[in-house]
């Protein structure tokens, strides 16, 4: 029990440090289609893009890894919390699981196939599969992904329930973050129909950084004090 609160708090402060990461490349890669593009922007086929390769695909290393971090540490609490939470922290690491799967193929893809093929200038069929594209596989995919993992944090909010204020504050962090991020989907698309693009990955994205940033701090600590048994609710 030790060994796992030890390596919650360590993936905790990963968890924070891979989000600010995947935060500073992703801001410094400028949109070069869609919605957000004001100049110099990308049309279909979405192919003639040799010049911003390998540049535009590094913000996918450290969102993979976040990603991949976020799933280890759904683990760990699930390993962590008292087992009457059990069924809701277990529906959270089902559901991340789920949208790692989609999030990795996804960015995979984007940098063993796309990325190399741009370089080369082998650019048929690319179109539907480029990440310039707003309306092709690549967001689609991110769509379902970072949907999934916000019904994760949704989900694992229930599993903090004790009366601290620490745990309250971990329940509150994940229950906006993870409904927000649900939510989202929805309303953009009622509001912009087919000309959503990426306009709910941005959104998705940024709530996910900013929840599982804000909740790796704190569950920095809350693991901490799980391992000492202080004010936490122990695995029963």
């Amino acid at each position: 029990m030790i060994a796992v609160t030890r390596l919650g708090a360590g993936l905790s402060l990963a968890t924070a440090l891979a989000g600010l990461v995947a935060v500073a490349t992703s801001v410094t890669t400028p949109p070069r289609s869609g919605a957000f593009c004001t100049a110099g922007c990308v049309t279909y086929p979405y192919t003639d893009v040799a010049a911003f390769v390998p540049r535009d695909y590094w913000w996918l290393y450290p969102q993979s890894f976040f990603v991949l971090l976020a799933l280890v540490l759904m683990l760990c609490l699930h390993a962590t919390v008292p087992l009457a939470v059990r069924t809701f922290s277990s529906i959270a690491v089902t559901l991340a699981g789920m949208a790692a799967t989609t999030l990795l193929a996804d960015y995979i893809i984007q940098l063993t196939v796309l990325q190399p093929s741009l370089h080369r200038g082998e650019t048929t069929g690319l179109s539907l599969f480029s990440q310039y594209n707003p309306h092709g596989v690549f967001i689609a995919l991110e769509n379902l992904g970072y949907l999934l993992l916000g019904l994760a944090l949704a989900a694992v909010a229930a599993a903090f329930n004790a009366p601290i204020l620490l745990e309250r504050g971990l329940r509150w962090v994940f229950l906006a973050g993870g409904v927000l991020t649900t939510a989202a989907l929805p309303i953009l698309g009622v509001l912009y129909g087919s000309d959503l693009g990426y306009r709910y990955e941005v959104v998705a994205i940024m709530l996910t950084w900013i929840t599982l940033i804000t909740s790796g701090i704190l569950l920095a600590r809350w693991f901490g004090r799980a391992a000492l048994g202080q004010g936490i609710s122990a695995v029963t």
